[in-house]
């Protein structure tokens, strides 16, 4: 299902967080579903983002049970008070071989694969998950705790990179070979989506500072 329910409970967010820096992020590694824990640096990222996110109330806070996004996920709950519900399914995209592998491992040793899947193609990269997959176990768990949400309430979904731009394509209806387009999200900021009156809508992507309304003639 790519859309809420648009007859009711109008108004309501995701904001769709990506947890704070590791060693291999540092290293241009790829992790995929491998648990590797934050630097200190991005424990501090992670204690500044949550001070800012936590201003907007949100209601609920889910997250991928692997270590980075956990442990980025309780500084929120520290502040608010909230419980996390950990979900594997919000875990990074399985790759494979090619997990632990740099960069510029992957590109010399799977180039055509590399090259496949930067074009759009379905492609599973290193043997593991399909983009598509990724949005079918991580899109229904993300629209299962927004329908639990009030009138106007704020869920916070703390996960990774490949993971929040896939759930983002499957919950705005675009077709998969258009989830590139979205960019990729620097360690700790988070992309917001707003419940309008056909759905999902994006409102936010890749920020590190509080939406602002939007003034003028597309609001």
């Amino acid at each position: 299902m790519s859309r809420s329910d648009t007859g009711k409970g109008r108004g309501r967010r995701i904001v769709l967080w990506r947890h704070g820096q590791t060693a291999w992020n540092l290293e241009r590694r790829f992790q995929g579903s491998t648990d590797i824990e934050l630097t200190e640096t991005g424990v501090n990222q992670a204690r500044r983002s949550a001070r800012l996110l936590a201003s907007l109330k949100p209601d609920a806070i889910i997250s991928s049970d692997l270590k980075r996004a956990a442990t980025t996920a309780d500084q929120l709950a520290s502040i608010t008070g909230h419980e996390v519900t950990h979900d594997s399914a919000l875990r990074e995209t399985y790759a494979g071989v090619w997990q632990g592998l740099t960069h510029e491992e992957i590109v010399e040793r799977h180039g055509e694969e590399y090259a496949a899947w930067k074009r759009g193609e379905p492609v599973r990269r290193g043997g593991g998950e399909l983009e598509t997959e990724v949005a079918d176990r991580a899109s229904p768990v993300v629209l299962r705790h927004a329908d639990k949400l009030p009138d106007g309430g704020t869920l916070v979904v703390v996960s990774h990179g490949g993971t929040i731009r896939t759930t983002i394509g499957r919950l705005l209806g675009l077709e998969a070979h258009h989830w590139e387009g979205l960019g990729g999200l620097s360690n700790c900021s988070w992309s917001v989506l707003g419940e309008g009156a056909r759905g999902w809508r994006l409102l936010e992507h890749n920020a590190g500072t509080l939406p602002e309304p939007v003034l003028g003639d597309d609001d």
